[in-house]
C-alpha cells in the first residue's frame, strides 16, 4: 500500500489551485484558490496532493495549473 507513505514522500513538483468550481464534488472545503500545493504522486487523470486538511487527497488535474 504505497499511498500510506505518500505523506512523507519527497515532493515531485508544486502546483497552484486555479478554481474549485465542480458540479459533482465539493472541493472548496479542502482546496483554496491561489494556494500552492505539494504534489506527492501523479497519474494521467489525477494529482495527489497534501490538501488543507493535512491529508493526501486525489483531485482531477483540471483544478490546478
Amino acid at each position: 500500500m504505497l499511498h500510506t507513505v505518500w505523506k512523507d514522500a519527497p515532493t515531485i513538483k508544486t502546483v497552484t489551485c486555479t478554481h474549485t468550481n465542480s458540479s459533482k464534488f465539493s472541493v472548496s472545503n479542502v482546496l483554496t484558490v491561489g494556494k500552492s500545493y505539494e504534489v506527492k504522486n501523479e497519474t494521467e487523470e489525477f494529482i495527489f496532493i497534501l490538501d488543507n486538511t493535512g491529508h493526501i487527497g486525489g483531485f482531477y488535474k483540471e483544478y490546478f495549473e
